[in-house]
């Protein structure tokens, strides 16, 4: 089962439960494995999820994104349900007033900004996502890659006195420094260009 499949059957298996805490959830909710608009990739405070409302799809469905940062199914669907409360009590309330009273009552702990789901609503989680199937997706996540390395400062020495500064590749190209003691000074050996 394709990712968005598998989300929707899980927005599918969330109804009842939404509706057995006084919330419904819309008709029209799109769910998809996609980059949120912003901090996807921050080292901190990272945002997993986010629900765009009605008014902003042209077909006036709630669009909601999980990051593919995450792969395992039951935090998949715990981002889920926090989405599906935006939708469910309207992205107005931000994470205040009827969010933390639905999301509670669903059994999302934690800060609002970044429920996770407790012991009750976890083993839910589990036994529903065991009973769609494997989230069929692997994790995807740039910090985990090389990084990606910023301006590359290059050591230069004296040969006279051994005095070290570090400069760019760029002001190499301008003109190699001259050592206080006087003497031109060389890119290191041992420094690549």
């Amino acid at each position: 089962m394709i990712r968005e499949a598998w989300l929707l059957e899980c927005v599918t298996k969330l109804r009842p439960m939404f509706l057995g805490v006084g919330f419904e959830l819309p008709e029209k909710i799109r769910v998809s494995c996609s980059w949120p608009s912003k901090s996807a990739l921050a080292a901190k405070r990272r945002r997993l999820g986010e629900c765009w409302s009605a008014e902003c799809s042209e077909s006036e469905h709630f669009e909601t994104f999980i990051s593919p940062v995450l792969k395992d199914p039951v935090e998949v669907a715990a981002v889920l349900v926090h989405e599906l409360v935006h939708c469910a009590v309207g992205l107005e309330e931000g994470h205040k007033g009827k969010f933390p009273k639905c999301a509670k009552a669903l059994g999302l702990e934690g800060k609002m900004t970044a429920t996770v789901a407790g012991e009750q609503l976890r083993k839910q989680l589990e036994t529903f996502t065991a009973e769609i199937g494997p989230y069929e997706h692997a994790r995807l996540d740039k910090s985990s890659g090389p990084k990606k390395q910023g301006t590359r400062m290059l050591l230069i020495k004296c040969p006279d006195c051994g005095y070290q500064v570090r400069t760019t590749k760029k002001w190499l190209e301008v003109g190699v420094p001259t050592c206080p003691c006087g003497t031109e000074m060389e890119q290191d050996s041992n420094e690549g260009e």
